[in-house]
């Protein structure tokens, strides 16, 4: 498995895993606490596992924790993701920098993303589902929601979006989600 640094991101990092394709379909290591502690992070940091299995259209996000912040490894165990990070540390060097990633099933990516940054997805396939590896405890009290639209975001989403939870549609703009962080 090899790790590569994002740079328009500081601190984030792409796990790029080798699956195993024969006729059966493949095996893919997509996590190694080896390979995690080499690339400088504590593979005792990690709290929690999750999954969300999403329609094709759906977006999700962007999502932000207040506090501490949330780190977390992301990764498409199916289907096929448009994956977006925005760096919302005022003291980062990549400051409201964004990046993309295509992450899906057959390529097993993991990106980790640092605590401080928004984290959103719009699923490309019917279903796609994302497994998040969390370093906190989730407290619902602690998110921060942006809306998925906001044109200071830009955030050219590839499809027309088909579904968003209740929260997300209510989201508030940028600027007023970056207030509740500071």
């Amino acid at each position: 498995m090899d790790v590569i640094e994002v740079p328009r991101i500081a601190g984030a990092l792409l796990f790029l895993p080798t699956p195993h394709v024969d006729e059966r379909g493949f095996f893919c290591r997509t996590y190694d606490r080896a390979v995690v502690r080499a690339a400088g992070l504590d593979p005792d940091a990690f709290e929690q596992d999750s999954v969300s299995r999403s329609a094709k259209g759906v977006v999700r996000g962007m999502h932000v924790r207040a506090g501490a912040g949330e780190a977390k490894l992301v990764r498409c165990s199916y289907g096929a993701v448009f994956d977006v990070v925005i760096d919302l540390r005022p003291d980062s060097p990549t400051y409201r920098n964004r990046e993309y990633f295509d992450l899906t099933g057959d390529n097993q990516v993991t990106v980790y993303v640092p605590a401080g940054c928004a984290h959103g997805f719009q699923a490309l396939t019917d279903p796609a589902d994302v497994s998040y590896r969390i370093d906190r405890a989730h407290d619902p009290r602690e998110d921060v929601s942006i809306v998925f639209d906001d044109p200071e975001l830009d955030i050219a989403w590839p499809l027309p979006v088909s579904l968003m939870s209740a929260r997300d549609q209510a989201a508030p703009s940028f600027a007023e989600a970056t207030r509740r962080l500071a």
